[in-house]
């Protein structure tokens, strides 16, 4: 394993978020190699050196784990939250493989597949826009859209996430159910904050509920909400195929 930031390896490791970690650092509370570290840009070899927090040792997972949550609504996407929100660590488990954490994020009130690893390099592979690795949507909107308007999403809208302005790529749309609330399937190879939601009112229809039926070859199917499973081995392989393609 690549040497990783200290803070980073103590939210794998389970400890706490990367931002309280950085708290217990400053605190004096960790040490490396028997040495108390106050340094947060700190970097450790999570196979050879020995990190300790309030002189208990702390370990990464050793194997590699791959699982998937069916994720329900009201849970945010974090393994910790210092302000007493529902996580999604609460939904796996997260004491059987230290250093779990999720791949990417799910706002709260959206459900579907959630990926969870060990494999830090793995996940930020499986994040990056040049691996376009394919996530997949059903999105319920307000209203109906139009051709021009689904012509739009499938070619780019231009969308204001997090302050900044940028011009989605190209996306897989698909009008399944119309009416009043309309059904569509949307598939990205992005993951902008909010990027469908905010596609979606671009074109002028609210998104009123969304589900990710999909990340890259990972599917719920027929997994009830709240729960999880292992990835199968033909899953594993499929991301780690999709991570370096």
């Amino acid at each position: 394993m690549e040497p990783v930031r200290l803070q980073r390896f103590m939210a794998r490791a389970g400890v706490k978020s990367r931002r309280a970690s950085e708290e217990l650092i400053e605190q004096g509370r960790v040490s490396v190699n028997g040495e108390v570290v106050t340094k947060l840009g700190t970097k450790v070899d999570p196979a050879a050196d020995v990190v300790e927090v309030d002189g208990q040792r702390i370990r990464m997972f050793e194997g590699e784990a791959y699982l998937v949550l069916h994720k329900p609504a009201g849970y945010i996407t974090a393994m910790h939250d210092d302000h007493g929100k529902r996580c999604v660590s609460e939904l796996v488990p997260a004491e059987d493989y230290p250093g779990l954490y999720p791949v990417g994020r799910l706002d709260s009130n959206t459900t579907g597949v959630l990926l969870f690893t060990t494999n830090g390099p793995l996940g930020d592979q499986l994040l990056h826009p040049s691996h376009h690795v394919l996530k997949q949507y059903l999105a319920t909107v307000k209203g109906t859209p139009t051709r021009h308007q689904l012509h739009q999403l499938r070619t780019g809208v231009t969308i204001r996430a997090q302050g900044k302005v940028a011009t989605t790529s190209p996306a897989e749309v698909e009008l399944l159910e119309v009416g009043e609330r309309a059904l569509l399937r949307i598939g990205i190879r992005e993951g902008r904050y909010h990027q469908v939601k905010l596609m979606c009112e671009t074109v002028g229809h609210e998104v009123l509920k969304l589900h990710r039926e999909a990340f890259g070859p990972v599917r719920v199917d027929d997994l009830p909400e709240g729960a999880w499973r292992l990835c199968t081995e033909q899953e594993v392989s499929a991301l780690k195929r999709a991570a370096e393609e």
